[in-house]
């Protein structure tokens, strides 16, 4: 699979800089996307922002969004 293909193709998880506010609050800012590699041994990421400092880098799996059906 090319760059191309791959970069079409859904990511396998969004990229987010988390910062603590409190103990049990934190923001979430998504910064970008991050695609498998066609050979499963590494992924492409692409970064729309850059994260703030010491703020801590998630990887999630985006959600599903429900089909509409009408």
């Amino acid at each position: 699979m090319s760059k191309y293909e791959t970069l079409k193709a859904r990511p396998a998880f969004r990229i987010y800089s988390v910062t603590k506010k409190t103990a049990k609050e934190a923001d979430w800012f998504e910064i970008g996307a991050a695609w498998a590699h066609g050979d499963g041994k590494g992924f492409s990421l692409q970064f729309k922002a850059q994260p703030l400092p010491g703020a801590e880098i998630v990887l999630r799996e985006p959600k599903v969004k429900e089909e509409v059906k009408g």
